[in-house]
């Protein structure tokens, strides 16, 4: 039997354990898949794009696979559509294939090869031909268009990352399309609009402000067409605002310091510490709109971005050099949960880069601040045995009800179903341990398993 397709794969080794997840995860195994938070294209899914080649879809906009084939010697070029042909990318991927044991781009895409793709065996130098060609040719069938396969992965919510002025046209047309039964929900994403360190922040603020200000102008008008741009995303289903900031830190100022400090960010006079006040300040008031207008507020710090200038300057952003540093949430989130952590039905989901803050900070302020809730072990941290440290280090202090469920967070749609059943095999795990260990009974483990896996992301993202 292949590892892919093994029934007891990520589950305990010993046999009495092994055998209640089996029960637990045969609970979970069919329920539909509810992705409150990733990045696939709407539009890809509403015009029922068919997808590319092999390489396009699975290795060149996947920094998971980039990054350790570039770690092994390969040169960035031989990775990009562009400077190589499809093929000649491929045969690269799969001549490293070995490089992805135990990690968790590796199960995934293992998974996706036998399940999605019916391609079986291991990927090799001398194989890559043949599994290219077969991958091709799955492509190209009418049944392998995205809505057949939302379909098939059985995803009933699919939350999707968009510009503040994208007009969510394909999100409108997804919703009144009758054809289509599920759900396609807009996430409204500002990062670019708050961060005065973004190259293209002026005339972001610019465009902004013409467009949703009501006619105000300055800082004023800034706020109010942030506030009417949320409202629009409202209006077309969104249910979360999300924010990468590079940390957690909040600052509520005075209407006119951060007026001052608006107006020197455009006239380019802001130093470093003005950036960071103004970011920190904007995530205050992006609680704010949230208590307001509903929206759950996701944040996702600690990720030093683009670290190797050189290849941010040969290839841009979101090509494998994003590294995670420490972070502190206790002092930084303090000034946003002084005004908001206890506001009715105000919804904060913390995420992190840094595993040392799960006991020490984010369960404790969960177990706490009705507001905050626990996000999914994220980015480099959402591998088996990371999940299983995160459960391991937060139930203990904030419990099963105080996280948001899974968040795939992922640009590749044909990976979402081997993700959503890592996590839940990662779950039964967990809880299974609990019951052999008589920490819980094994009837309270099945309610805790559904609640974890399907009515956590629906409570906490409000659906």
């Amino acid at each position: 039997m292949s590892l892919a397709t093994h029934p007891d794969r990520l589950l305990p080794a010993d046999p009495g354990t092994r055998s209640i997840a089996r029960e637990l995860l045969q609970r979970v195994q069919d329920l539909p898949i509810i992705s409150p938070h990733g990045h696939v294209d709407a539009a890809v899914i509403e015009q029922n794009t068919p997808f590319p080649d092999p390489a396009a879809l699975l290795v060149t906009p996947d920094h998971y696979v980039t990054r350790l084939i570039h770690a092994s010697g390969v040169e960035m070029d031989q990775l990009q559509p562009g400077n190589a042909a499809p093929r000649d990318i491929w045969r690269t991927f799969c001549a490293a294939w070995p490089l992805f044991d135990g990690t968790a781009s590796g199960y995934w895409l293992r998974t996706q090869f036998e399940t999605v793709f019916g391609v079986h065996g291991e990927l090799s130098a001398e194989t890559a031909d043949d599994s290219f060609d077969a991958i091709s040719a799955k492509l190209a069938e009418p049944g392998f268009r995205p809505r057949e396969l939302f379909k098939d992965f059985n995803i009933e919510v699919l939350a999707t990352t968009d510009d503040p002025l994208d007009d969510l046209v394909s999100h409108k047309a997804l919703a009144d399309d009758p054809s289509f039964h599920g759900r396609v929900l807009p996430t409204f994403r500002p990062d670019a609009y708050l961060n005065i360190a973004h190259p293209s922040w002026a005339a972001n603020v610019e465009r902004l402000i013409e467009t949703a200000s009501d006619g105000g102008t300055g800082y004023r008008g800034y706020l109010t067409a942030l506030e009417n741009r949320r409202r629009y995303f409202v209006e077309h289903g969104a249910v979360s605002a999300d924010h990468g900031v590079s940390t957690p830190a909040t600052l509520k100022l005075d209407p006119s310091e951060a007026e001052a400090l608006f107006e020197r960010a455009l006239s380019g006079q802001a130093t470093a510490r003005d950036r960071d006040a103004f970011e920190a300040h904007m995530m205050y008031q992006m609680a704010r709109m949230s208590v307001e207008d509903g929206l759950v507020m996701t944040l996702h710090p600690g990720s030093f971005r683009n670290h190797h200038g050189p290849t941010f300057q040969a290839f841009g952003a979101d090509t494998g050099h994003d590294i995670p540093f420490a972070i502190n949430y206790t002092e930084g989130i303090r000034p946003l949960l002084q005004d908001f952590g206890t506001a009715k039905d105000f919804h904060l989901v913390l995420f992190t880069l840094d595993e040392t803050v799960f006991s020490r900070e984010l369960a404790p302020l969960a177990g706490f601040y009705p507001s905050v809730y626990l996000g999914a072990p994220w980015w480099f941290l959402d591998a088996p045995d990371a999940m299983l440290r995160f459960r391991s280090a937060v139930t203990e202090t904030a419990g099963f009800s105080r996280s948001s469920g899974f968040i795939d967070d992922t640009r590749a749609f044909c990976s979402i179903p081997a993700r959503h059943d890592a996590s839940r095999r990662i779950e039964a795990s967990f809880l299974a341990r609990l019951v052999a260990e008589h920490r819980i009974s094994e009837d309270r483990a099945h309610e805790l398993i559904v609640d974890v896996v399907d009515s956590s992301p629906r409570r906490v993202f409000k659906l």
